[in-house]
């Protein structure tokens, strides 16, 4: 009887020990995928290795389906277009490590000076100073030339071909707005491009388009002038184009596509770093994706490449572009704003643990001058404060002893890494509504500001109730939208 009581109690301990171990383990292998190891080195240079690249994205959704990626079919590539970083466009320039410290420094702080102008650009459109305060900024800017060499708006460009025969050119994406426009001979003002300026007479296809034309009438700022549809558009940094609409023959890939609704440009003040113009991917009818309509579905997916890493991403109309097994959310549409692609958020998690904020911060309401944007235009993601702060303090309190430093420009929380070779930090994740997590890369919210090591928290406060998701989080995430169903996804395949 005593030996049959040892053996039950000796039972007992170990399935006490092998429940415990299997606790431990659980536990310690939730705590893992809750850190993520960036490589200080590497984000400092500006690249890293394939394997490496790979590890970061191999857990970048948390969802209960399996994800498969998609081949390029032949359909989709001939609608696809190479995506180039700025930096790349102007990185010929950099010939020693020196003049590429100096350049890193500049080309840091004017790319949050375009920044701050570009938010507050979108929140006065969206709080009503809309085409009021576009016009006005129009007539009052002045009449110098900037060297589109020297200073740039946009981050990201693709290279089409305009008229017939095409004329190559460099253009700057932009999902935020709606007018696909370029440089235009004879030019009144024209800032630096890398190209020769379009010249209409050299094109069999250009057609101007009439004052009566119902295209004139779907334009925001249509004027008039000798009777030919007239066109103004501003840009938050001080850019600005004017000039006639045409109707026009674009190259995209290997797709030529006819009648296009373009801005000729005769006067325009740039900072585009050589690109002839700008393509506006936006959800309004006059915005290339609108006017592709029925050809390309509405859909068109990309893959923004890492700041400096001299590699190329893509973008790509048409829903065989629409990749099977990506995390989709449902667009949310602003009457006051079709051109912004809206997307429901409901909260943000650190380290696994999603943080006590109200999901009312990002709600549109009807009002429409909040909600949250996803936007290429936009570098840092904007939050409203109460919700950033939050956001930061958790991300704060997870990152242990990491050395911290002073804030630069518009970051409040940034850490002195220059002495390791590579830290953990906490995962960084964007709860989206219907359930889908997206769960950042480390180098996508910890990023280097400078050649000393000095890496900030990569959010910043929203002046406004509006939330906007910048490019730098959605870097090496192959994003794509869904227009015609109202969806964006988000993965499964990496850049």
């Amino acid at each position: 009887m005593a030996f049959s009581q040892t053996t039950f109690l000796l039972k007992q301990v170990l399935l006490l020990h092998l429940l415990c171990s299997i606790i431990t383990t659980s536990t310690s292998a939730a705590s893992n995928t809750h850190f993520q190891i960036l490589n200080v080195n590497e984000s400092i240079k500006g690249s890293r290795t394939d394997h490496a690249k790979m590890s970061q994205y191999n857990e970048l959704f948390e969802r209960h389906n399996n994800i498969s990626s998609s081949n390029t079919s032949s359909d989709e590539a001939r609608w696809k277009l190479e995506l180039v970083h700025r930096d790349k466009m102007s990185s010929s320039s950099n010939t020693t490590n020196n003049m590429h410290y100096h350049r890193h420094q500049h080309s840091f702080h004017a790319r949050m000076q375009r920044d701050v102008k570009r938010v507050a650009t979108l929140v006065r459109r969206l709080s009503g100073g809309g085409a009021d305060a576009a016009k006005h900024e129009v007539q009052d800017f002045g009449t110098d030339v900037v060297s589109g060499m020297d200073q740039g708006s946009g981050e990201y460009f693709v290279r089409i071909g305009v008229g017939s025969p095409p004329r190559s050119q460099y253009m700057v994406i932009d999902s935020g707005s709606d007018i696909v426009w370029v440089q235009c001979q004879p030019c009144s003002q024209c800032y630096k491009q890398s190209d020769p300026v379009f010249d209409p007479a050299d094109s069999a296809s250009f057609s101007g388009v009439s004052c009566s034309s119902a295209v004139c009438d779907r334009l925001e700022n249509a004027g008039c002038h000798a009777g030919r549809c007239r066109y103004e558009v501003s840009y938050g940094d001080g850019s600005y184009t004017k000039g006639t609409l045409a109707l026009e023959t674009l190259t995209i890939g290997r797709t030529v596509v006819k009648n296009v609704a373009i801005g000729c440009g005769h006067k325009n003040q740039g900072m585009f770093v050589g690109a002839a113009g700008l393509l506006g991917l936006g959800g309004g009818s006059m915005s290339l994706v609108g006017q592709l309509g029925g050809q390309t579905g509405g859909a068109f997916s990309y893959c923004l490449v890492s700041r400096g890493t001299g590699s190329s991403g893509s973008l790509v109309f048409g829903r065989e572009a629409l990749p099977v097994g990506a995390a989709w959310v449902p667009l949310v549409r602003n009457p006051r704003a079709p051109s912004f692609y809206y997307v429901g958020l409901s909260g943000l998690g650190v380290g696994g643990m999603r943080i006590p904020i109200s999901e009312d911060l990002f709600r549109l309401t009807q009002m429409g001058d909040d909600g949250v944007v996803m936007d290429t235009g936009t570098a840092v993601t904007r939050l409203p404060t109460p919700a950033y702060e939050a956001f930061r303090d958790a991300f704060v309190a997870q990152t242990g002893n990491l050395p911290r430093a002073s804030g630069v420009s518009i970051f409040d929380t940034c850490y002195n890494l220059s002495g390791f070779v590579s830290v953990r930090v906490p995962t960084v994740s964007f709860y989206f509504s219907g359930g889908p997590v997206l769960t950042l890369p480390a180098s996508n919210f910890l990023i280097p500001v400078d050649d000393a090591g000095t890496f900030c928290f990569a959010f910043a406060p929203s002046p406004s109730g509006l939330s906007i998701i910048g490019n730098i989080q959605q870097e090496g995430i192959q994003i794509s939208f869904d227009g015609a169903n109202g969806f964006v996804g988000f993965g499964p395949n990496v850049c």
